[in-house]
């Protein structure tokens, strides 16, 4: 992807980086992706391989598993992980899958389990570090090894505190490489250090293309039309910065005055002073995005992540949570409430945004998009997609040979490396 600027963005402080240098280049190409990429179901389950299973996905924070036993289990694009912590307290993640019969080993999405993991299908237990403790009616099987017959494991990874997982080798390097850029910025925010908010994580079905998530939330060109609520918060401060390397971050400090809407005047008043903070980060908030699907918020009283994952061509699952403070007081709890809320009106209002632009694919009217200057993350996050997918360069290939032909394009000498 290419920029106007004269440094790559991760030689430089983040702080230092704002919307002015960030413009894109001139003549850079407007148009978005082709229309038949929404809708092509080989297309879906080349994104499913070669994005979701083998990009890293965030499972939850180890303050989700506070105690020995806890764990944390979610589906993904056909995919199972266990995240749970040891008898030792070491955080481990394996497939939900029972070595016997493939069953789930755990069926719900969140759990203790006192001493063993007992898969509820025929008994058989694992210790809280996989290993496999013991088969039900065991004379009715041959001897069986610990380790070779326990859960299988999941390469994963904690980075501040938040736990990724990967179902398959793919191209990203380790999640602390891929985000280390943001490193400096962010270690003022303690975010190993956070502790769960008491609500869980939250999912909930949209009955859209999940790129039409990652096309509304890319860009805050919409921002002042669309959210009253982060424009009263934000005003003209907001701004984003395009995908380079696999993450992107977008921020904004606080707009001046007391904010006209109920949620944001309140906010403003009861946010105390953060010393932890720096003095540009007292009353801002930070955004990270990791590609394909992921973005944390961080504010100065809470943070959050959320994410979005394909199910079929039309509906998408999006799922999150939020994390507060260890030493958060009522004042601070106010604040974290009235973020919330403002957050969470936002979401509304994107779903909206979202289900507006699947619908614009199947008008007969529809022939393609326009990006302004302030799209240009829109723009650099489908540059990120055509990378894996060369194939959406031009017209859709002949049925049965998506996979195929987006393989040779990847081999042909212009995109062979990436």
């Amino acid at each position: 992807m290419t920029t106007n600027t004269s440094e790559s963005v991760k030689d430089r402080p983040v702080s230092s980086v704002n919307s002015a240098d960030k413009y894109p280049p001139e003549g850079w190409d407007r148009s978005g992706l082709p229309a038949w990429s929404y809708f092509s179901e080989e297309l879906l389950q080349l994104e499913k391989d070669e994005l979701f299973r083998s990009h890293w996905q965030c499972v939850c924070h180890v303050a989700d598993l506070p105690n020995n036993g806890d764990y944390i289990a979610c589906d993904l694009v056909g995919e199972r992980a266990l995240v749970v912590r040891g008898s030792d307290g070491v955080v481990r993640a394996f497939h939900n899958l029972c070595r016997h019969r493939g069953s789930r080993v755990v069926g719900e999405d969140k759990g203790t389990c006192r001493s063993a993991i007992i898969c509820p299908f025929h008994g058989w237990a694992y210790n809280l570090d996989g290993t496999l403790r013991g088969a039900s009616q065991p004379a009715s099987l041959p001897d069986l090894d610990k380790v070779k017959f326990g859960l299988k494991p999941l390469e994963f990874e904690i980075w501040n505190g938040f736990v990724f997982v990967r179902f398959k080798p793919g191209p990203q390097p380790s999640v602390k490489e891929l985000l280390g850029r943001f490193d400096a910025e962010l270690e003022q925010y303690g975010m190993a250090g956070l502790a769960a908010d008491g609500r869980g994580m939250w999912t909930e079905t949209v009955d859209v293309n999940w790129k039409c998530i990652r096309d509304v939330d890319n860009e805050g060109y919409h921002v002042p039309m669309a959210h009253p609520g982060l424009n009263d918060l934000f005003g003209s401060n907001y701004y984003d910065e395009p995908f380079e390397a696999g993450a992107a971050r977008s921020f904004s400090a606080f707009r001046g005055g007391e904010g006209s809407l109920w949620s944001v005047r309140h906010y403003m008043k009861m946010l105390p002073e953060m010393a932890n903070l720096d003095g540009e980060h007292k009353r801002a908030w930070l955004y990270i995005g990791v590609f394909p699907n992921l973005v944390f918020g961080i504010y100065p009283d809470s943070v959050i992540f959320y994410q979005e994952f394909p199910v079929a061509v039309g509906q998408s699952i999006q799922r999150g949570a939020a994390y507060r403070r260890p030493d958060e007081d009522r004042r601070l709890r106010a604040a974290r409430y009235l973020s919330g809320r403002i957050d969470r009106l936002t979401s509304r209002e994107d779903e909206l945004l979202t289900k507006w632009t699947w619908e614009a694919a199947f008008s007969s009217a529809y022939d393609g998009i326009m990006l302004s200057d302030r799209e240009y993350g829109v723009r650099s996050y489908h540059d990120a997609l055509r990378e894996r997918f060369p194939v959406l360069n031009g017209d859709e290939p002949t049925a049965g040979r998506l996979a195929a032909r987006n393989a040779e394009l990847r081999q042909s000498p212009v995109n062979k490396g990436n």
